[in-house]
C-alpha cells in the first residue's frame, strides 16, 4: 500500500440512515456502491466534483441515470454551480486539518524546546571534558532529528537538502547540534511558516548556494552567499557558540556591525 494513503472515517450504521435506505431500495448495493464511490472521490478532491454524470457513470462502468438519480433524488449531496459536494464529508476534512493543524503546532513547540536544549552551552565541566577529549577521533552518533514541520513534503524536501550538499559542497552535517542549529535558523527566516520555508531551500538549491537565506523579494542578498547579521541573529549567536567553538560578547558588536572607522562582518548562514 502506498506510503501517503489516506484515510477518511466511514461510519459503520450508514445503512441506517433514511437516505441510504431509500437509495437502497430503488438501485439495490449497485446505487450503494457508487455513493462510496463518489465519496471517496470528492475526498480526493477536496469535496468538490463536477456534476458530469456521464462522465462519473463510464468512469464507474455504470449507467448515467443510476448517477443522476444517487447525486439528485436522496439528498446526500449539495450542489453550487457546476460543482457538488458533500456536507459529510466537509464536516470531516474540517474536522481532519483541524486535528493535523494542532499536530503540527504541538510538534513546532517541541521541537523548539529540544532544539534549545541540544544547542544549549554546556556545563564549564562539560567544556573541560570536551578539551580533554580534543584530537581523539569522536564516532559520530546518528539521531533522529524532529524537524519543524511535520509534513512530508517538508521532510522530503529536508533530506533532498542534505542530499544536495552532500552532493554540491561535500558537505555532511556532523552532529546533531549542528543540523538542528541549522534548523532553527531556517525556522527564524522563515517566521515558522513551513510553505516560506520550503520557498528558501528551493531557493538556494536553484540558485546553487550552499547556505540558506532569505527570499530574494524578502531581503537583498550581499555577495558571495554571505550577508550581514541583524541584532536578532547575533543575540542567537549564543546558540552556536559550542558548535563553532566561538564565543562573542558585548564588545564585538561594533566589529560585526561596523562601528566607527570599522568595516561590518559577513558571515555564512
Amino acid at each position: 500500500m502506498p506510503k501517503d494513503t489516506f484515510y477518511f472515517s466511514h461510519d459503520y450504521n450508514s445503512r441506517n440512515d433514511e437516505k441510504i435506505k431509500f437509495l437502497i431500495r430503488k438501485h439495490g448495493m449497485l446505487g450503494y456502491g457508487v455513493f462510496w464511490a463518489i465519496i471517496e472521490d470528492l475526498y480526493n478532491n477536496a469535496n468538490a466534483l463536477r456534476t458530469d454524470c456521464d462522465g462519473i457513470a463510464y468512469d464507474l462502468r455504470v449507467h448515467s441515470e443510476v448517477v443522476h438519480s444517487v447525486l439528485h433524488e436522496f439528498g446526500l449531496f449539495v450542489f453550487e454551480g457546476e460543482n457538488f459536494g458533500s456536507m459529510s464529508v466537509q464536516k470531516r476534512i474540517d474536522e481532519r486539518d483541524s486535528k493535523s493543524k494542532k499536530a503540527s503546532q504541538n510538534a513546532r513547540k517541541r521541537w523548539v524546546s529540544n532544539v534549545n536544549d541540544a544547542t544549549a552551552m554546556p556545563p564549564h565541566s562539560d567544556r573541560n571534558a570536551i578539551k580533554e577529549r580534543k584530537g581523539k577521533e569522536i564516532k559520530e552518533i546518528k539521531e533522529i532529528i524532529e524537524l519543524p514541520f511535520v509534513s512530508k513534503e517538508f521532510e522530503k524536501l529536508w533530506f533532498s537538502w542534505k542530499d544536495y550538499k552532500k552532493k554540491q559542497f561535500k558537505f555532511t552535517y556532523r552532529t546533531t547540534q549542528s543540523e538542528l542549529a541549522t534548523l532553527k535558523e531556517l525556522l527564524i527566516l522563515s517566521k515558522g511558516h513551513e510553505d516560506i520555508a520550503i520557498k528558501i531551500i528551493n531557493q538556494s538549491m536553484a540558485n546553487g548556494w550552499k547556505g540558506l537565506f532569505n527570499l530574494k523579494e524578502d531581503a537583498k542578498r550581499t555577495t558571495n552567499n554571505q550577508r550581514k547579521l541583524n541584532k536578532h541573529e547575533l543575540d542567537n549567536l549564543a546558540n552556536y557558540n559550542y558548535i563553532h567553538s566561538t564565543s562573542y560578547g558585548a564588545g564585538d558588536y561594533d566589529r560585526i556591525f561596523g562601528g566607527e572607522n570599522t568595516q561590518p562582518e559577513y558571515y555564512n548562514i
